[in-house]
C-alpha cells in the first residue's frame, strides 16, 4: 500500500511538472477542481517557507519513527492504526522526495469552489492519515473507558 501511494504521488508530479508547468491552469472539473503547477518551499499552505533541510530531517524523522513502531509494536495487531499510519508516511516520504531531490515539493490540485492552497497526492494521504488516527485515537479512548466501567 505504501509503494502504491507513493508511486501514485511521484507520477502525478511528473504528469504535472511535464503538462503544467509554465502553463495555463487546466480545468478537471468545472467549477471545483482545477490543475495547475505549483512550487511549494513550505509546508501546509507554503508556511515556513524555506526551511527545506529543517523539513526534512523532520519528515525523516517522524516517518522512521512511525515505521519502528509499525513494525515493532502494537499496530502490527491493530490493521486500523497500522494501515492509518502507513497512509500517513507515504504521504510524508512522497513529500520528502520532492525535497530531496528539487529542493520544493510540487503542488498541482486546485479546489477553485473555494479559496484554498494548492496540494498534491502526498498531502492528501498525510491528511487523510492524519483524520483517522485522530477518530482511531478517539475510539481507542472510548474502548478504554468501557473496560474500565
Amino acid at each position: 500500500m505504501m509503494v502504491l501511494i507513493i508511486a501514485f504521488d511521484q507520477v502525478t508530479k511528473y504528469l504535472a511538472k511535464l503538462y503544467l508547468y509554465g502553463k495555463e491552469a487546466k480545468t478537471f472539473i468545472k467549477g471545483i477542481v482545477e490543475f495547475v503547477y505549483a512550487e511549494n518551499t513550505g509546508v501546509a499552505f507554503s508556511m515556513l517557507s524555506g526551511g527545506r533541510w529543517f523539513f526534512i530531517v523532520l519528515t525523516a524523522a517522524v516517518s522512521i519513527g512511525c515505521l519502528i513502531f509499525m513494525y515493532k509494536g502494537k499496530p502490527q495487531k491493530d490493521l486500523w492504526l497500522f494501515w492509518t499510519l502507513g497512509v500517513i508516511v507515504s504521504g510524508g516520504i512522497g513529500n520528502l522526495i520532492d525535497r530531496v531531490f528539487l529542493g520544493y515539493v510540487i503542488d498541482f490540485i486546485n479546489p477553485v469552489f473555494v479559496d484554498f492552497a494548492v496540494f498534491n497526492i502526498a498531502d492528501c494521504a498525510v491528511t487523510l492519515g492524519t483524520a483517522s488516527l485522530i477518530v482511531y485515537l478517539i475510539s481507542d479512548m472510548f474502548k478504554k473507558e468501557k473496560k474500565n466501567e
